[in-house]
């Protein structure tokens, strides 16, 4: 005989508790006003960066991720033997299944590494976080969050920002698309035409007075 107490509780479609179906997460479009920053945000991210207890490390971490498109992952993963100081060059290994390749270095980038190292010339990973441990993603996308207050710009930056911040920097320059995607280490390149399509140079003689 049922007990009296216990009744049926029919699935709530809305937020999928009783079905085991968590609510789908919101397209980024939806909460976010964009994707990217611009050059001039970067630079202002720095710039907030340097007065930081370890504005030397935050400053290269936030400069690889713009300059290289590296995701959160990618730089926290990123070890010295990846970096070639003597023939300025990284070689950066992409995840989700993107495609290796080797970037220069430039005269920044070689004398922050040069200085980071001189600091701590035993470290396996770059960038090291407080307790001497390799930088956790959700490490770094904290800093972001606090240098984006700090550098004034009105929104919260997160990781990736840094990454389509590359490609729609190296878009606008005219980079062609084929070389833009080996730059990124996309396996597709339909990932790599979302930058082109904000090329605002493309339209610069629609208009003239």
């Amino acid at each position: 005989m049922a007990s009296p107490a216990l009744r049926l509780i029919a699935p709530n479609a809305e937020n999928g508790t009783a079905a085991n179906h968590p609510p789908r997460r919101r397209p980024n479009a939806t909460v976010r006003s964009r994707e990217h920053l611009t050059p001039a945000e970067v630079d202002k991210l720095i710039e907030a960066a340097k007065s930081n207890r370890w504005g030397q490390r935050d400053t290269l971490a936030i400069l690889l991720a713009f300059r290289h498109g590296l995701r959160a992952s990618e730089l926290c993963a990123l070890t010295w033997d990846q970096v070639d100081l003597k023939g300025q060059l990284l070689h950066v290994s992409r995840m989700k299944n993107g495609q290796p390749s080797t970037h220069p270095l430039s005269g920044t980038e070689l004398r922050a590494l040069r200085q980071l190292r001189r600091n701590n010339p035993h470290a396996r990973y770059v960038i090291m976080s407080e307790r001497n441990a390799p930088m956790s993603a959700a490490g770094f996308r904290k800093m972001l969050a606090r240098l984006s207050d700090d550098a004034g710009l009105g929104f919260p930056v997160h990781p990736h920002m840094l990454r389509h911040a590359c490609g729609y920097k190296l878009a606008n320059e005219g980079r062609d698309t084929r070389s833009l995607q080996l730059y990124l280490g996309h396996k597709n390149i339909q990932h790599t035409v979302r930058y082109t399509q904000l090329d605002a140079g493309r339209f610069k003689d629609f208009w003239t007075d």
